[in-house]
């Protein structure tokens, strides 16, 4: 008896931490946007904090005759906002130039460019990675130099590093899905892909920074893990934060877990589905990604595709594309 007490403690305390990790944040702001950057046709894919810049990465999606651009929000201008100092942000808009060459070197490989997905930096070198259609066997890695005075990025057109998408086991590639999270660890880059519930082996891919075009990227295993993930950033100590998101529409079947499955709680409403959003944490350790909850939204942001995420101060930066019902580009600040 005294062993089923103490088995039926264990549990209980399992899931009170299971159900303490999934908890809302404790605060959220939503940070007023001048009209060019709440735009909804931005597409904003990607966050990234540089400096004292929080970057918002646009889709650039070329082929819709889209402007390729990355704007850069002073984040002392957000702080005044949020302490009610001041309402208007200070803003820039980086050009990125070169980016139309690229789309012809992939057109010419029989793939098909989509758009900017995710970026990062390490010092004045932007990364990006680019989604193209389902059909296509690649998505890519880009790079691109900086240049703070004359506020643009010049895309290198020597440097398209080919990734390949995973596939499932009758070799179709998931429905519009990419490599959307992209994140520094120390000096490498770690590209994870949006879909990672795959019954075979799921994997990243680790570059390091001064790769060649033509290296191939190292696989780190994953730990299998539900629904979208649609960006991620890095927190130190080999640890980094995700957002995990799930869209209810009938084009994500491929997302939705086995009635039998534990996350099936999570999404479905009777006998149909929900969005859902959290934040979680990745570790990587023993050369092997693991994960964890961190915290849900509230129900109130569940339905907008979050696309972005940027920690800062102890908080962190959440930006939609154009989904949601503000029908505009939407900034959050989170603090857990």
């Amino acid at each position: 008896m005294r062993h089923l007490k103490l088995f039926v403690s264990l549990i209980l305390l399992q899931q009170a931490v299971f159900t303490h990790a999934q908890k809302a944040p404790a605060s959220i702001q939503k940070i007023a946007l001048p009209k060019e950057i709440a735009d909804r046709n931005n597409q904003f894919s990607g966050l990234h904090v540089r400096g004292n810049q929080l970057l918002l990465l646009a889709e650039s999606r070329l082929q819709e005759g889209a402007e390729a651009k990355v704007y850069a929000l002073d984040l002392g201008s957000i702080t005044n906002q949020k302490e009610q100092k001041t309402q208007e942000l200070a803003y820039r808009k980086y050009t990125i130039r070169n980016l139309e060459t690229i789309r012809a070197r992939i057109d010419s490989a029989c793939q098909v460019y989509e758009g900017l997905e995710a970026m990062t930096t390490l010092g004045n070198v932007a990364y990006f990675t680019i989604e193209t259609t389902t059909p296509s066997a690649y998505c890519y890695l880009i790079k691109g130099q900086v240049d703070d005075a004359a506020a643009t990025i010049s895309i290198d057109a020597r440097y398209l590093v080919p990734v390949a998408k995973p596939a499932l086991t009758n070799n179709t590639h998931i429905h519009n899905a990419g490599f959307e999270a992209l994140a520094t660890y120390k000096q490498n880059l770690l590209l994870l892909f949006e879909y990672n519930y795959f019954g075979h082996d799921n994997y990243a891919f680790e570059l390091p920074e001064a790769t060649a075009a033509a290296d191939v990227p190292r696989y780190v295993p994953v730990a299998r893990l539900p629904f979208r993930t649609t960006d991620m950033v890095p927190l130190g100590r080999n640890r980094f934060a995700a957002i995990n998101y799930f869209y209810n529409g009938d084009d994500d079947r491929v997302y939705r877990p086995a009635p039998t499955d534990a996350n099936a709680r999570l999404v479905q409403q009777g006998s149909a589905y929900k969005n859902y959003c959290r934040l979680i944490t990745l570790q990587y350790k023993r050369k092997r990604l693991t994960w964890k909850p961190l915290f849900e939204l509230p129900a109130e942001y569940m339905t907008y595709n979050w696309e972005g995420i940027a920690a800062y101060r102890g908080g962190y930066f959440l930006m939609n594309d154009k989904y949601g019902p503000s029908n505009q580009s939407t900034l959050l600040y989170l603090r857990p």
